[in-house]
């Protein structure tokens, strides 16, 4: 997916929730879909997370507020 939509960044899937449930990233569950996370943002430097955007919301903000936070630890 990362290298047909052209993303400079890695995608996790989690089909079995591992690693939402190891994280207890915030989700909720639609009758007859399943689980479904919650829009969060997790800034990942080394294999660490160094920052977690948590509500997303505005969504439309959301990525002007991540790419200000990342200039700012430039």
């Amino acid at each position: 997916m990362a290298e047909r939509l052209h993303l400079p960044f890695a995608i996790l899937s989690d089909e079995k929730l591992e690693f939402t449930r190891a994280l207890g990233l915030p989700s909720f569950e639609v009758e007859g879909v399943g689980v479904l996370l919650k829009r969060t943002v997790l800034v990942v430097k080394g294999g660490r997370i160094v920052k977690v955007f948590y509500p997303v919301f505005p969504p439309e903000g959301s990525a002007r507020e991540v790419v200000e936070w990342l200039k700012l630890q430039q």
